[in-house]
């Protein structure tokens, strides 16, 4: 026997043997690159026919078309067998049985409460902006009229990096890059999350978000922000709360105040919830101090504005009677699906 005919044989056996070890179509195509392919073991051995005497060239040529014959046997019935494995599993599928529901997702607390917060200030007329989480301690700081002397730009308050730079404490520096880049009348809002090295309670998280807004014009005034903030809250909390401004402090607003609105739980007349006050403390606001406009290149002489913020997990455990801040980030589905 001709050395060529010997690797045809051990190539059909090989060819055989693989096949019958098949279990899907991929593999079967596997196998007929290896055997059959432009590169495979059966057509390099054709292609070795020329080396082959002549007068030996009739018994290796029927040799090789057996041998292809043979393999093309072993392709059909490993094909064969698969069809009839796909046709069981499919037979084994009881059409008649009622179909299984797939619970659709929903949106996280927070989520929700940013999405209604963007929401109704767009109807108000404000556009959203965004900025880095990974601001400077410019932008963080020093253009929003913060003091080096500071609590909150002590390592103790504030995550910083090697580099210098830090996690942002809120979303004000998105308004102090807008303000950099864009000439009066402003009118945004800035969705986010912040970071500070609060000790996590009931009531403290080291991650958060907040939404902040920014409004400088000619001539605006305190009213209307208590005007805006009051519509705000009549959308997100029901038509019957109220506002009141409290004096307060913050380095880049003066006047500056703090804001309340009235107890959705026991509309106003004192509970639990709110401390028997009848008001919930939601956040901060003011008008945009002179130094923070001279920052960033605006006239303080020409412009006015105010600011405001609040953070968004403050409201949703006010609208869900939520008492601890922990639950929305556990991930427990048992809580979760509630909402």
């Amino acid at each position: 026997m001709n050395e060529i005919e010997t690797h045809l044989q051990e190539a059909l056996i090989q060819a055989q043997q693989a096949l019958a070890a098949v279990t899907s179509s991929a593999e079967i195509e596997e196998c007929h690159i290896r055997f059959l392919g432009r590169k495979g073991q059966i057509t390099a051995l054709l292609k070795s026919m020329g080396a082959v005497p002549a007068a030996e060239r009739p018994q290796v040529g029927r040799t090789a078309n057996r041998v292809k014959q043979e393999i093309d046997v072993a392709f059909a019935a490993a094909r064969a067998a698969l069809d009839r494995q796909d046709r069981v599993v499919v037979q084994a599928l009881d059409v008649t049985l009622p179909g299984r529901r797939r619970h659709s997702g929903f949106l996280h607390p927070v989520a929700r409460v940013m999405d209604d917060a963007v929401a109704i200030f767009r109807r108000l007329g404000f556009v959203v902006a965004d900025g880095p989480d990974l601001e400077t301690v410019h932008h963080n700081f020093d253009a929003l009229n913060t003091p080096p002397e500071h609590p909150s730009r002590d390592v103790k308050d504030t995550f910083y990096l090697a580099d210098g730079r830090c996690l942002r404490t809120q979303t004000s520096p998105v308004q102090i890059r807008v303000m950099e880049r864009q000439p009066p009348p402003v009118r945004i809002i800035c969705p986010g999350r912040c970071y500070r090295r609060d000790t996590p309670d009931a009531t403290h998280s080291m991650n958060f978000h907040q939404i902040e807004g920014l409004y400088v014009d000619r001539q605006v005034s305190l009213a209307d922000l208590k005007g805006v903030l009051g519509e705000f809250a009549r959308e997100i909390m029901g038509p019957d709360v109220k506002i009141r401004f409290r004096p307060h402090f913050f380095p880049f607003t003066e006047p500056s105040i703090e804001y309340d609105f009235s107890c959705i739980m026991c509309g106003g007349k004192g509970c639990g919830v709110c401390k028997h006050s009848g008001w919930l403390e939601i956040s901060g606001a003011g008008m945009v101090d002179p130094a923070v406009f001279t920052a960033v290149g605006y006239d303080p002489e020409t412009w006015t504005g105010y600011a405001f913020g609040m953070g968004i997990e403050r409201i949703a455990m006010i609208r869900h009677a939520i008492n601890d801040i922990r639950l929305l980030y556990e991930n427990d589905v048992r809580f979760l699906a509630q909402f």
